[in-house]
């Protein structure tokens, strides 16, 4: 890069595209739409540079029009234009400077929504290969997606997962539910948080909505988050700023198992989730095989409410003449199958020394109380899609309380929504059992930034919010 002639204070990158001299240069990567450059003037010539992605900068200056960012540009100097700001934001690094006197619930009472735009796309992303369970077969994801915009320029996104026979919408009913409550939202009154998602619930009541109440949920409070400068672990609590996932092996033949169990075991994942219930004798068989490859592993047995009572308990007796003893055994029997579920439970924690989770059983806070009261499970699966994220927090206040242990995954779901669950795990830091895994099953990732992966391990960055963000000119009609 040479200094330009006509301007010391910026530097020539070529093709007519030039970049101010800062004094610490950082390369800007990827922004788009939603996260491009806004400044704010400080004093007489200050000019502060603003990002999504939570990079700031500031140079002193005689330009008083702020610049605004392209795609695998620096800053194109010869295309600057007037930009309204995106987010105001103070003029210190958000993570590093953000208020710890903040906290998710004081949020709810104080800060006030202002909805300025609010927005649902479909979600559509292929999977690798067909992610199959007891009850159903995806071939592809198809989701819905959700963009809020506050009045101060913060952007929030959420997304609604829709899986057959476990949520309760498909993707057509999540998109009319999704557009109803958006345009809700743009028409109402600038009002607390708190008082927002009492309008949300209201629109999206119970376990018939609450994929896409959950998506609505995650957006306001992610677009809050970046409004407060803080990443949402730490909105959550700050204990940890990772965490480590298991990884789902579907139903699938030994063969295909095997190979999985292999290759997931060359990236580090030391514990296998294996749907099973849909053939005991195939399921033994699939367990032999992968334990021939990865004989060290842990295993979860998910079997999606696949089992008669008996058929759970005869499942567990085949491993332990295997010398197998899974950490969980997860939803063993149908859902309303509080008596199954009880019988289960006690026979595999006396017998055989194994955890037993309510998945599809624990839809709603009534639900974990009666699991609670019968002490029917061990522990409790979280899945925001199943009762909003509200609702979870309200659940794991009681579960905690019960001595009961805690779970959380999620449906088939992108690093959009499976980061938002990943955030409050690793903020909360009270989940013994973590599934977070789908976006590894997908054959693209529609999510940019967000949190980091190496192998097992997430790390969330101390980005605004999420830290993620769609290209919403990329997620077609």
């Amino acid at each position: 890069m040479k200094r330009s002639a006509v301007d010391s204070e910026w530097l020539d990158l070529g093709r007519g595209r030039k970049v101010m001299n800062f004094s610490q240069f950082v390369r800007v990567k990827d922004f788009w739409n939603e996260n491009t450059c806004n400044s704010d003037i400080n004093g007489s010539n200050k000019i502060l540079f603003n990002f999504n992605n939570n990079c700031l900068f500031h140079r002193e200056s005689n330009q008083t029009r702020p610049p605004m960012l392209s795609v695998g540009f620096y800053l194109p100097f010869n295309n600057i234009k007037p930009q309204k700001p995106i987010c105001q934001m103070a003029s210190s690094p958000p993570a590093a400077a953000a208020p710890t006197s903040f906290s998710f619930k004081n949020l709810t009472q104080t800060f006030t929504v202002d909805v300025q735009r609010a927005e649902n796309r479909p979600l559509n992303v292929p999977l690798i290969a067909p992610f199959t369970i007891a009850t159903s077969r995806l071939d592809q994801v198809e989701n819905v997606a959700i963009r809020i915009e506050l009045s101060n320029g913060c952007v929030g996104w959420g997304e609604a997962p829709v899986l057959p026979h476990v949520t309760a919408e498909d993707q057509q009913t999540a998109m009319v539910k999704a557009s109803e409550a958006c345009e809700v939202l743009k028409k109402s009154p600038a009002m607390a948080l708190g008082s927002v998602f009492g309008v949300v619930a209201g629109l999206l009541p119970g376990h018939q909505f609450a994929s896409v109440r959950a998506a609505v949920e995650m957006a306001l409070i992610d677009a809050v988050a970046k409004s407060v400068s803080m990443p949402l672990w730490r909105l959550f609590g700050g204990v940890s700023n990772t965490i480590t996932t298991d990884i789902t092996i579907p139903i699938v033949s030994p063969a295909e198992a095997a190979e999985l169990a292999s290759k997931y075991r060359k990236q580090g994942f030391t514990t296998l989730k294996l749907k099973v219930g849909k053939n005991l004798k195939e399921d033994i068989e699939v367990l032999r095989a992968i334990r021939a490859v990865h004989p060290d592993s842990s295993f979860i047995l998910d079997a999606n409410e696949g089992y008669k009572p008996q058929e759970a308990v005869e499942v567990l007796e085949k491993l332990y003449e295997m010398g197998v003893t899974p950490v969980l055994f997860e939803q063993p029997v149908h859902r309303d199958d509080w008596e199954g579920l009880g019988h289960v439970s006690h026979i595999a924690k006396d017998k055989f020394g194994v955890s037993v989770a309510a998945d599809e059983s624990c839809r709603s806070l009534d639900d974990v109380k009666k699991i609670v009261k019968g002490n029917l499970a061990d522990v409790i699966n979280i899945k925001l899609a199943k009762v909003g994220v509200l609702g979870a927090l309200e659940i794991i206040e009681v579960v905690r309380a019960s001595g009961l242990n805690l779970m959380i995954g999620g449906m088939v779901e992108t690093r959009l929504a499976m980061g938002f669950a990943g955030h409050l795990s690793a903020g909360l830091g009270c989940f013994k059992f973590i599934d977070l895994d789908t976006p590894l099953l997908l054959s693209e990732d529609p999510v940019l930034d967000g949190y980091e992966v190496s192998g097992a391990v997430y790390k969330f960055t101390n980005a605004r919010g999420h830290g993620g963000f769609l290209h919403w000119d990329n997620i077609a009609w």
